[in-house]
């Protein structure tokens, strides 16, 4: 089992911008009765690539986490834009949507919150790439508030019976 990333202290006022993003989706989703977690690729310099929210319930997939609805949504790109960009996505990275996240490159990660899941931060940390918890108690009681509606559907999300 990994160690949580801490969270951050001092978050920059570009991730606390950007990671907005991701929590609208994980809000659109949750409407829609899915999994409320969201998903943003942002460049450096502030662009918002495409975003994504987990759609497994709402589209039946068994792969549309946030993160992966994010770059899927994308579309093709260039290798090299993806390393310089910032995946923000509302709970740590699944080891599925990891290895999408090391599969292109991207080297910075920003999360609303790990308490609910700690996902694969030790693998990306392993591969060099950055992360920041930004600890969110927005994105904490979204996903507590989902949990207890819809048990059956979080545990099919992460893998458990």
């Amino acid at each position: 089992m990994s160690s949580p990333v801490p969270p951050t202290s001092n978050p920059s006022d570009f991730d606390k911008t950007h990671i907005r993003h991701a929590i609208l989706q994980a809000q659109i989703g949750f409407q829609e009765g899915g999994v409320p977690i969201g998903g943003a690729l942002v460049t450096a310099d502030g662009v918002v690539v495409g975003v994504g929210r987990n759609r497994r319930v709402q589209k039946g997939s068994a792969i549309r986490h946030g993160e992966t609805d994010c770059l899927e949504n994308i579309g093709r790109l260039p290798a090299k834009m993806y390393q310089g960009c910032t995946m923000f996505t509302t709970l740590s990275p699944c080891t599925m949507c990891t290895g999408a996240i090391l599969l292109f490159g991207i080297k910075r990660v920003v999360m609303g919150e790990n308490t609910t899941l700690v996902g694969g931060e030790q693998i990306l940390r392993d591969a060099g790439v950055e992360l920041v918890n930004l600890d969110l108690s927005e994105c904490k009681d979204m996903m507590a508030k989902f949990i207890a509606a819809k048990p059956g559907v979080w545990r099919e999300d992460i893998g458990e019976k």
